[in-house]
C-alpha cells in the first residue's frame, strides 16, 4: 500500500497517525506513544510540538523500508492517542511508565514520541521493570550530543538533563554521540561507558560499535535526542551542538544494536518543529520508521 500526498489517515480522536495507516486489525507489534510535553526544556520551547509534526510528516515516509526488504506496517503498528501532562515532570514520568508498560505487557515494542527527553524517564521505568521480572537487568543506549546526567537542574532531578541519572538508577548505560557536558557530570561519568562523538568522527573503523554494544545485556531501551545528528542536518530542535553524527552512522549503529541485542522498546525526542526547516520533521519520522524495521526484521517479524 502506498501513502498518497499529504494524506493523514486520523485516528478516532482525529489525531493523525503514523504513516498514516489505519489502526490494525489484530494485535500490533509496536504502539507510537506520542508525548507533547516540553515543561523542563531550557533553551528553545516548542518539543511539544515535535509528535504532531512527526505524525505529519510519517504520511511521506514510503512503507517499504530499502535497507531490510521489509514493511513494518505488516506486522501491525498502532498510534495511540497523545499523553498531555502539563505539570511536573515528576508526575509525567508516573504516566508514562504507565502506558509504557501496558504496551510491553501487550507484547509490543513501545516507540516513544517526544517531546523533550524528560518523556524517557518513565519509558524506561517501565522496561527495566520489566526486564526484571525476568531476573535481568536492563540496559539503555543514549544517542545523544548531551550527556543528560545530571543528578538536578532547574530545581528538578526530572529534569530533561537528568534522564540518564534516572536512567543509570535503573539499568546499565551506555552513551553514544556525546559533546556537551557539565564538568560536574565529567567528574561522576563512567567514561568507559560514553563514545564522544569527536572519537566516533575521527574512528578509522566501526569497531566502536561493537564496543558499545558488548556493554550492555541482552534486552535494551534505546533513546535518540535528535540533537545528537549534526545540525547540518537537524538545526530543528531546541539544544543544538555542532560537530554532530550523521544518517548513515546513526542507522549503522541503531542496525548492529537490534541484530546483536533485544531492543524492547526506543523513543525519538526533542523535535522542535520550524517552517523553515520542514525536512527535520521528515527526518525525524524516517528515523523510527528505519528504527523500527531493524527491530522488526532482527525478529524476524
Amino acid at each position: 500500500m502506498e501513502n498518497e500526498p499529504n494524506e493523514l489517515r486520523p485516528d478516532a480522536d482525529g489525531e493523525p497517525t503514523f504513516l498514516g495507516l489505519d489502526p490494525p486489525t489484530s494485535r500490533p507489534a509496536a504502539v507510537i506513544v506520542p508525548v507533547p510535553y516540553d515543561a523542563t526544556s531550557t533553551w528553545q520551547k516548542g518539543a511539544d510540538r515535535g509528535p504532531a509534526a512527526l505524525l505529519a510528516a510519517s504520511a511521506e515516509v514510503e512503507l517499504f523500508d530499502l535497507e531490510t526488504s521489509s514493511e513494518p506496517c505488516r506486522s501491525g503498528i498502532l498510534t495511540g492517542p497523545p499523553v498531555l501532562h502539563e505539570g511536573d515532570p515528576a508526575d509525567l514520568a508516573d504516566v508514562v511508565e504507565e502506558v509504557v508498560a501496558t504496551v510491553i505487557g501487550q507484547g509490543a515494542v513501545p516507540i516513544v514520541i517526544g517531546g523533550e527527553h524528560s518523556v524517557s524517564i518513565g519509558a524506561i521505568r517501565a522496561a527495566a521493570a520489566a526486564v526484571r521480572s525476568g531476573g535481568d537487568r536492563l540496559g539503555v543506549v543514549q544517542i545523544d550530543a548531551h550527556g543528560d546526567t545530571r543528578e538536578s537542574y532547574h530545581g528538578s532531578p526530572f529534569n530533561h538533563a537528568c534522564v540518564m541519572a534516572r536512567a543509570r538508577e535503573v539499568a546499565d548505560i551506555v552513551q553514544v554521540g556525546i559533546r556537551a557536558i557539565d564538568r560536574s557530570e565529567h567528574d561522576t561519568m563512567d567514561l568507559g561507558r560514553v563514545f564522544p562523538a569527536h572519537e566516533i568522527l575521527e574512528a578509522a573503523d566501526d569497531v566502536w560499535m561493537d564496543r558499545a554494544i558488548d556493554l550492555v545485556p541482552e534486552d535494551v531501551y534505546l533513546t535518540i535526542d535528535l540533537d545528537a545528528f549534526d545540525p547540518g542536518i537537524m538545526p530543528a530542535t531546541g539544544t543544538p551542538e555542532p560537530g554532530g553524527l550523521d544518517w548513515r552512522t546513526v542507522n549503522a549503529f541503531v542496525a548492529r544494536l537490534a541484530a546483536r541485542r533485544n531492543v524492547i522498546g526506543f523513543d525519538v525526542v526533542e523535535l522542535l518543529p520550524h517552517p523553515a526547516h520542514w525536512a527535520c520533521d521528515f527526518l525525524a519520522a524516517k528515523l523510527v520508521h528505519r528504527v523500527l524495521a531493524e527491530i522488526l526484521a532482527a525478529r524476524g517479524t
